[in-house]
């Protein structure tokens, strides 16, 4: 998979309005473990670490070793709670410049292990119930805060940062209390001037899905909102004359 990533990430775009060449990628999944490969890809492609701006119930930072396996292999490291953990240790990820939206997820055991594991990869923790306090545009805030507008970003949804009243997912981990897609949708929106390299939408599972669909026509307003974000701050980019290239990017710093 990385591999393909890597292919699709170095093609030459069919229009080339704007000054930087690199595609970019939304995957809909699928397992959320994709991300893990689209990191390593992406690493390559920008020559180095990029922030991830991460929805979800659950942290995905957790160490492998909170996951009981009867085998312990590479293999069984590997899966959809553990892909930022092992792309953190690989050096893929922007330690400081990363954050968690919508977080309500338990924690592994009675300590605080998996906080300290995940201040130590350095995301910003925001969780579901802080919108009451904060509204959309105070997420959005403290999102930009973190990122900022220019740092290369890898935004990474897993369908259940929804409610799991509104959406369906596998049933292995649902978590009550979460975003609606209004909400969501409205977050998405503001953030559109977040320098996004590359994108999933992951953790949709047609086969749980209701007899309306739901999930599906949710995920397929998400990508919408992620595809039609690019074209907007590519059009900006064009109308503004700034160059969007990487070294144009470190003349201005």
């Amino acid at each position: 998979m990385s591999e393909a990533f890597l292919e699709l990430g170095t093609r030459t775009p069919a229009l080339l309005k704007g000054n930087d060449p690199k595609p970019k990628i939304l995957t809909l999944g699928g397992d959320h473990s994709i991300a893990l490969p689209a990191l390593r890809a992406l690493n390559q492609i920008h020559g180095g670490p990029v922030a991830v701006l991460h929805f979800d119930a659950h942290l995905d930072t957790w160490n492998p070793s909170k996951y009981p396996s009867d085998w312990e292999s590479a293999q069984s490291d590997f899966n959809h709670g553990s892909m930022f953990w092992i792309a953190s240790n690989e050096g893929l990820i922007l330690n400081g410049s990363s954050a968690h939206a919508g977080l309500r997820t338990r924690l592994s055991g009675t300590g605080w292990d998996d906080y300290i594991d995940d201040d130590r990869q350095g995301f910003l923790r925001i969780s579901s119930d802080d919108i009451d306090d904060l509204g959309t545009k105070g997420i959005v805030d403290a999102i930009i805060k973190r990122i900022g507008l220019d740092t290369p970003t890898y935004l990474s949804i897993d369908i259940d940062v929804i409610d799991p009243g509104l959406v369906s997912r596998h049933p292995g981990t649902p978590e009550p209390g979460g975003w609606t897609s209004r909400e969501l949708i409205r977050i998405l929106r503001g953030l559109e001037d977040l320098n996004v390299v590359g994108a999933d939408i992951v953790e949709v599972a047609p086969a749980y899905d209701g007899t309306g669909e739901q999930t599906a026509l949710t995920a397929a307003q998400l990508g919408f909102e992620i595809l039609t974000s690019w074209v907007s701050r590519g059009m900006s980019m064009i109308e503004t004359g700034k160059d969007t290239s990487p070294d144009a990017r470190r003349d201005e710093l």
